[in-house]
């Protein structure tokens, strides 16, 4: 697990890096329903691996708007049905997405590596000790319970951050391990995530990489008027938006298609052919 660990962070430091996105929830906002059995997860995983994903992150609990929580014996039972069939089928690195510490222990005990917490170790006191037992790098993402439209959103993630790394250096969770989101599309208005994406150059102070999460949201049809079956440039172009911000990691549905989209922009970029 630590190699895995390792080998995805470095990665993370060298290129643009795909996580593909697996939803085993019979709710989630885009595919809901869709992968929810064990086959048919290991037939997305592999089809995911195979267009050029760096990374898997697995949720078992949607956290779109309005979604109805799961109890954390169902999260866990989901968990323990594909998990381990999915860490079988694919050799990359897994990630748990979970806001709950007994959830990202099961997952850590099944091959995950990484701890993806919407809540960023702020809403289960427990989480940055798991992460720091469990050897675990981790997402943590802004969040918040409730829109506020006054906000400066920037400064409002950098309090934040700066509360969840003080959790995770108090709990011995190691600083080349952590990834900070934005969480767009979490308690922020529409202008806000825009301004998130624009801004996210002002946390290049933290020196920690930065995973942008857009892919099909409601930003885009806002900004496009599409449905969510119909946001696949939207998301590409919110995501190069990003990178050109400073984003690394891209937690995206279409892996093949942000891959191409990527190679092109770092080789502008970087003069990468």
């Amino acid at each position: 697990m630590i190699e895995r660990r390792d080998a995805f962070l470095q990665a993370v430091a060298a290129k643009p890096v795909i996580m593909g996105i697996l939803n085993i929830t019979p709710d989630s906002f885009s595919d809901g329903g869709k992968f929810n059995s064990r086959e048919a997860a290991c037939q997305q995983a592999e089809r995911m691996a195979r267009e050029g994903a760096d990374i898997i992150d697995i949720g078992a609990e949607s956290t779109r708007p309005g979604a109805i929580p799961v109890a954390e014996a169902e999260e866990i039972a989901r968990i323990e049905a594909i998990l381990g069939a999915v860490r079988a089928a694919v050799d990359l690195p897994l990630s748990i997405d979970t806001s709950k510490a007994n959830v990202a222990r099961r997952a850590m005990a099944m091959g995950a590596d990484v701890i993806n917490d919407v809540w960023g170790l702020q809403r289960d006191a427990a989480m940055a000790a798991t992460v720091a037992e469990t050897g675990a790098a981790v997402v943590i993402m802004h969040n918040r319970a409730e829109k506020d439209a006054s906000l400066d959103i920037i400064d409002d993630m950098r309090r934040f951050f700066d509360h969840s790394l003080a959790l995770a250096a108090a709990a011995g969770v190691p600083r080349h391990v952590i990834i900070l989101d934005p969480g767009i599309g979490f308690g922020k208005t529409q202008m806000q995530n825009l301004q998130a994406i624009r801004g996210l150059d002002q946390l290049a102070s933290y020196g920690l990489p930065i995973l942008a999460g857009i892919s099909r949201k409601s930003l885009l049809g806002a900004v496009l008027g599409t449905d969510v079956h119909n946001r696949l440039i939207g998301s590409i172009s919110a995501h190069l938006a990003a990178a050109a911000h400073g984003a690394r990691i891209f937690r995206v549905h279409d892996v093949a298609e942000h891959v191409t989209a990527l190679r092109v922009f770092e080789a502008v970029e970087h003069g990468h052919v």
